[in-house]
Parts: C-alpha cells; structure tokens; sequence
C-alpha cells in the first residue's frame, strides 16, 4: 500500500481579512487616536456611546493610513456626527454691506 501526498492538487490561495479584521498599526501612525479613544473609554467606564468622536477619528486615520478599507463614515455608524458638507453651511455674510 503506497500513500504519496500530492501537495500540488490544493494551492493557496490568500483572501482579503474578514471584515472586522485589519493590520497592527505597527509603525503607530494612529497612537495618538487610539490613545485618546482608549482614555475616553476608561474615563466613561467603557461606555462607548461617549466616544464616538474619538472612534471617528479613530478610523479616519486607519483609512487614511491604509491599516484598513476605506468605508463611508455613514455605513460605519457615525452619519448622525458627520459634518455638513460646505455647500449646506449657512453662508457668512460680509459685515459693513
């Protein structure tokens, strides 16, 4: 009886993480974010609701770091805290005319 193990039938094949799931921010480029995040959360007994800006931040500098996909902030949960767009900021009107 001769078993022989045939490593080149199955190759692997790597996939994207699973959502949820994102690199070490290993050179911290967002410390300063997560530390601020974390002692929000320490100083409101981990209560999370009370750190959404500091959550926000948070993943706003993950994208833009790279460390994980970009999403829009409104399908991660924070379309109540978005800031308006400029277009629907009332207009300042030049004092003196």
């Amino acid at each position: 009886m001769s078993t022989a193990m045939n490593f080149s039938s199955k190759s692997f094949r790597p996939r994207a993480p699973d959502k949820g799931s994102f690199p070490l921010d290993h050179f911290g480029e967002c410390k300063v974010f997560k530390d601020t995040f974390m002692q929000c959360l320490r100083g409101n007994s981990f209560d999370n609701s009370k750190c959404r800006l500091q959550s926000k931040d948070y993943l706003e500098c993950r994208m833009d770091n790279q460390l994980m996909a970009r999403e829009p902030l409104e399908k991660l949960g924070f379309k109540d805290i978005m800031d308006e767009p400029s277009s629907e900021k009332p207009e300042s009107k030049p004092s003196g005319q």
